[in-house]
Formats: structure tokens, C-alpha cells, sequence
């Protein structure tokens, strides 16, 4: 039987889409070099130990395995880190990435689907931001994940590359079951920090900006579960023969840092330490999602748009982790 390989499985997304395929029938294969990633998260599911630039451990995975399609997260994805080292964004997302279509091209396999980003639009000149929203990346981050997605475009051309490359705003939350969720070492989403403070495992969670011209002074975001983002993977992986393209992956529903802050303290019953302090450089005020392609072509619809619920999921996941 055919496999979906899930690059970047044992991460934060690909584990929960690899849960999702898995809970909908598909035969999967998970393929991280562990950098980032964590064997507990894939559980009891085939994993392969390999990295995007060793050619000839991806020429074995795609010779002994069957692989129909290729979900991919093996990318590199922390803002500041891509500022003061572009060489490492782009060797592994880029030159990566370009080692991993070159072995799906030596092994007949033609259909992907790409775990991309809203960084790849930079500061909005709109809000909700569409997919036909200018794309002038703001940091090395957000380059390479355009570059990528300028790749794909050019191999379904000369090549007839098969490919959906999602544009996700910010993930959140856990899976319900709270055997899986957001690891990161160091964290720098805004919700598990928020959870480590009122657990008390932070000193205090810091406000970058509190004069923003928002309803409340702090900045909005879009945030979606990470459930949601597996479930527009899998709907995806079976649209590929009728489309290619970009589609963004939000609620569409902006939310406040202080919002996050006060839903948090209401789900766990505690406060949070708070710090004011100055805004950070590149902070949009606003970002959040035009979701409808999502909903016309996909076929999808986010289940969690109550930011309380969200915040529980990670919340349990907190209490019991795992790894």
C-alpha cells in the first residue's frame, strides 16, 4: 500500500496531522532528523531518521518505501534566529527542500503539500489578508518559505509538480487527547508562554507594545488549532489532482495579546505575570486570515473558533505533557 511520507513529522503540526491521517485511514511514514522534533510525538508510527540535505538518505527512503504524496514541515521557522543566521534558513529550507523535490522526481512521485506561512506576506497592506496579497517577506524566514513556494510553482510547469502550499497564521493549541502538543525548545508562541507563566515555570510573560492602534493597544492575531491545520492537510493531500496553488489557513477571527492573556487566566484559573515593554521591530499591529479559499476549494471549516477553547486544549496538554 502506498504511503503519505510526512516530512517533519515528530514537530508540532506534522505529529498532529500525522494523528489525523492516521485517524482517517492513511498509511503514513514519518521521516525528522529530530533537530526540533521529538520521537514521543509520533508514538507507535514508523519513523525514519533522515535530514533533507543527505541526499542519499532520502534516495533510500524513496527506494524502499511505496510513497504516493509527501506532506512537508522540515523547515526551519523561528523569526529572529533567521535574522542573525540566514545561512542556516537557507540551506535547510531551501536547499532541503529542493533535495527532497529532486528525489520525488527521481522516484515518480509528483504530489506535495507544503506547510508555508503568512510571513511569506510581510506587513499587510490589508486586513483580513487574502491570497492575492503582495508578498514582500519582512525577515530570512519568510524569503525562504517564498522561495519555496516560487519552487513548487516552477516544478508543476516544467514538470508537472502536484502541489498545495498552505499559508498558516498562528498555531495553537493541542490535540484533544493531550498526548500530543506544542515542545518547542526555547517557546516563543505567545500561548504556551502564557500557560508557563501562570504554571509558574515563568517569571513573567512580556507585552511588546501596548499603544498599537487596536481596540485594546496590543496586537491582533489570528489564531487556529493545530487540529484544524491537520484536518486542511489531509483535505489537501486529496485536492491535488484538481488544484494547485496558495491557500491561507486561518479563523479569521483577530485576537488580542491581552485577550489571549485574559481568556488564559480564565481557563486555568489563575493569574499572569505581565511586563509592558517596548514595541518590537516588524510587529504589524493587525494580521489575520481571508480564509475563503480555504472554505470554497478545501471544503474546510475551522472547528475551534472560540479562543477559550483553544487555550483549554493547551492547557491540558500543559498539565499532562508528555515530552
Amino acid at each position: 500500500m502506498a504511503k503519505i511520507l510526512i516530512m517533519g513529522g515528530a514537530g508540532y503540526i506534522g505529529s498532529h496531522t500525522l494523528k489525523h491521517l492516521k485517524e482517517h485511514g492513511y498509511d503514513v511514514l514519518v521521516a525528522d532528523n529530530l533537530s526540533t522534533g521529538h520521537k514521543e510525538a509520533v508514538m507507535d508510527s514508523l519513523l525514519i531518521t533522515a535530514d533533507l540535505l543527505d541526499e542519499n538518505a532520502l534516495n533510500e527512503l524513496f527506494s524502499t518505501y511505496q510513497i504516493e504524496a509527501v506532506v512537508h514541515f522540515a523547515a526551519f521557522s523561528l523569526v529572529g534566529e533567521s535574522v542573525s543566521d540566514p545561512a542556516k534558513y537557507y540551506r535547510n529550507n531551501v536547499v532541503g527542500t529542493f533535495n527532497l523535490l529532486e528525489a520525488m522526481r527521481r522516484f515518480g512521485v509528483n504530489k506535495i503539500v507544503f506547510s508555508s506561512t503568512c510571513a511569506t506576506y510581510g506587513q499587510p497592506h490589508y486586513v483580513p489578508m487574502d491570497e492575492k496579497h503582495p508578498q514582500t517577506p519582512i525577515n530570512p524566514y519568510g524569503q525562504t518559505k517564498l522561495a519555496i513556494e516560487n519552487m513548487f510553482r516552477d516544478y508543476h510547469q516544467a514538470y508537472g509538480l502536484k502541489y498545495i502550499a498552505l499559508r498558516y497564521f498562528n498555531a495553537a493549541g493541542a490535540d484533544e487527547s493531550a498526548l500530543i502538543g506544542e515542545s518547542h525548545h526555547p517557546e516563543t508562541h505567545l500561548i504556551p508562554l502564557v500557560l508557563q507563566a501562570v504554571k509558574g515555570e515563568r517569571e513573567n510573560v512580556k507585552i511588546f507594545g501596548s499603544d498599537y492602534e487596536t481596540p485594546d493597544g496590543t496586537c491582533l492575531r489570528d489564531y487556529i488549532h493545530v487540529s484544524d491545520l491537520a484536518a486542511a492537510h489531509r483535505l489537501a493531500l486529496e485536492k491535488l489532482d484538481k488544484y494547485q496553488g496558495y491557500i491561507n489557513l486561518g479563523t479569521g477571527i483577530p485576537t488580542s495579546v491581552l485577550e489571549i492573556i485574559k481568556a488564559a487566566e480564565k481557563v486555568c484559573g489563575k493569574t499572569c505575570p505581565i511586563v509592558k515593554t517596548e514595541r518590537r521591530s516588524g510587529d504589524p499591529a493587525k494580521l489575520y486570515a481571508d480564509n475563503t479559499v480555504a472554505k470554497n476549494i478545501l471544503g474546510w471549516q475551522p472547528k475551534y473558533t472560540d479562543i477559550e477553547a483553544i487555550i483549554r486544549t493547551a492547557w491540558n496538554w500543559e498539565l499532562n505533557r508528555r515530552f
